[in-house]
């Protein structure tokens, strides 16, 4: 991945799971932002046998400088829910 820029908005997060996302109901993408503030994007599945999620960035979106942390969160029709593991992303100022 290359760098990540503060107000990009050409940018897809994408995260796998390695769980079924057969018959979820939501899907997440949360994350903790420098000042940790949390907080969670809409996301959509790329692949439910393999467990990818995406969010697709809109302007806005991505409004800090500094180590955010992004972990996706699926909520199944059942009324279970599954939390993963974070990544660690850090987002500079552009010119940098």
């Amino acid at each position: 991945m290359g760098k990540v820029f503060k107000g990009q908005s050409a940018l897809r997060i994408t995260l796998t799971t390695f769980c079924d996302l057969e018959g979820i109901e939501n899907a997440f993408i949360k994350y903790r932002k420098p000042n940790g503030k949390t907080g969670e994007f809409t996301a959509a599945v790329s692949d439910a046998v393999k467990g990818v999620v995406f969010h697709e960035c809109i302007e806005g979106d991505i409004d800090a400088c500094g180590w955010w942390a992004f972990w996706a969160f699926v909520a199944f029709a059942d009324g279970r829910t599954a939390a993963g593991e974070s990544a660690k992303v850090y987002v500079w100022n552009e010119g940098k």
